[in-house]
């Protein structure tokens, strides 16, 4: 005990002493945000092939790697609106797709990350995807969250694939298959027209960002600048020399188990779930590798964007003074489970990474087992700058977590799938409820890191599973209205 509040004094004081330190100049802020990337990365451990040495980079040089962090969601809207936001989709009604944060009742007058740091001084700037993409009814421009920064620009466009047909990968849809849904026709892979990285939307993006950094002085203002990265989300097209750094004879696909949703019934007692349909598509034709081969790629080839970005601001005269905090806004199945893609709510859909460099206080190649959420970002960085909290934020700072990341950090945290459908995790166990269909699970990460065997009906692990569904949220928002 002595030694924890010893620990806990000392953390308090480096936090403490890192403020005072910024209080005649205020950090600046480098949130990168990177679309359906899931732990595929050097370091989290999701897959032993990948290459992104510019990520194990930024580690290297004080990038906090935090090996247990969770997104509020699981789709790509109601996760990023949690983040901007603050609050939990259950506290929102920001569940989907499709429902825009500023017509929802519960969401369109909270305060956001970036109006929040502009409030406080702050100028704000960005470009790529940070709020989800919104259509505006009789026109042809996209709301993107131009409202929330004091200086917001459009990607630049970029090179397309190599063929105009589509599937560029030659896979073909099932009999049954609706043809009117997303991964339909997103699906896909192959590479792009040239060879040439640079042609590439992300890179133009991050291009642009590093230029900033080397040549802005933001109006004499610290800024928080917010730089979205729209790969690795279908479709995969990127250059062919990511594809050949991946040779599909040496490709190794996920650990997967026959019947492994034989376990997840309903309440009527029903298997609750069937394999998807790009999984039983990649089965029948047998392109499993060719799959996973096109996600590594894509990784990579993000990962070179990540690169361009961080020479940009460590050759500026920012780059002692600035605060990273690189994340994906949630996982992504590559077979696990007999599923393709996001809207799940086990591991490989939940699970992020996340990496916080805070010059003078993050140090060189460590890893934190903290429990934590994408949420907590928020009241994170406006602690670490040195801001007032916003009493609205469900998340909690773990910048303590950042000077002391041994120490002990394991509340139960929360994603939500949909209405009514939440998954809590303790570092341990993962505990899913899903509502209105009655389905339960339970999984030991200790000793079930895939999640392979639902222990919902074995009696040892009753008190498990009653502790955490304690931690469901009471109260469940509706639906926000469509757009």
């Amino acid at each position: 005990m002595i030694n924890r509040k010893i620990l806990l004094y000392i953390t308090t004081g480096l936090i403490s002493f890192f403020i005072q330190a910024q209080a005649v100049e205020k950090p600046n802020v480098l949130f990168i945000a990177i679309d359906d990337l899931n732990d595929w990365v050097s370091g989290f451990g999701g897959h032993p092939q990948i290459k992104t040495p510019n990520i194990d980079k930024l580690h290297a040089m004080g990038g906090m790697m935090m090996s247990k962090a969770q997104a509020p969601a699981t789709v790509c809207n109601p996760s990023r609106s949690a983040i901007l936001t603050g609050r939990y989709p259950h506290h929102t009604g920001v569940y989907r797709n499709d429902i825009n944060l500023k017509n929802a009742p519960k969401a369109k007058d909270l305060i956001t990350l970036p109006e929040y740091f502009s409030k406080y001084g702050y100028h704000t700037i960005s470009m790529g995807k940070i709020f989800h993409k919104h259509q505006v009814p009789d026109s042809k421009e996209l709301e993107e969250g131009q409202w929330a920064f004091e200086e917001w620009h459009h990607h630049l466009g970029g090179v397309g694939p190599i063929s105009s047909e589509r599937p560029v990968n030659g896979l073909p849809n099932l009999p049954n298959e609706n043809l009117n849904s997303y991964h339909s026709w997103a699906f896909d892979w192959g590479p792009t027209k040239g060879n040439d990285e640079k042609k590439m939307l992300d890179y133009k993006t991050v291009k642009w960002a590093a230029d900033q950094l080397l040549t802005r002085d933001f109006k004499g203002k610290p800024f928080f600048m917010a730089i979205g990265i729209s790969k690795p989300h279908l479709s995969w097209y990127v250059p062919q020399k990511y594809f050949d750094m991946y040779p599909l004879d040496e490709i190794k696909i996920p650990e997967t188990k026959e019947n492994d949703l034989t376990d997840i019934l309903n309440k009527w007692g029903e298997q609750a779930y069937s394999p998807g349909t790009s999984w039983e598509r990649a089965e029948k034709h047998g392109r499993h590798k060719e799959a996973v081969q096109a996600y590594l790629a894509t990784i990579t080839f993000v990962d070179d964007c990540i690169g361009v970005l961080m020479d940009g601001l460590n050759s500026s005269k920012y780059a002692d003074n600035t605060i990273i905090m690189l994340w994906g806004d949630h996982g992504w199945h590559l077979g696990e489970k007999q599923k393709y893609g996001k809207t799940q709510l086990w591991n490989e859909a939940t699970r992020v990474p996340l990496i916080v460099k805070v010059p003078g206080l993050t140090t060189s190649k460590k890893k934190c087992d903290g429990v934590v959420n994408l949420i907590d970002m928020y009241p994170t960085l406006i602690d670490l700058c040195g801001l007032p909290p916003n009493p609205a934020n469900d998340g909690r700072s773990f910048a303590k977590l950042l000077g002391n990341p041994d120490m002990i950090w394991d509340d139960p945290t929360i994603t939500t799938d949909r209405y009514k459908a939440h998954r809590i995790y303790d570092g341990r166990y993962s505990y899913i409820n899903v509502e209105g269909d009655g389905v339960e699970e339970l999984y030991d990460h200790l000793r079930d890191p895939m999640e392979h065997n639902n222990l919902i009906l074995n009696p040892a692990y009753r008190k498990i599973k009653e502790k955490l569904k304690a931690y469901l949220p009471e109260i469940n928002e509706p639906e926000g209205p469509k757009n």
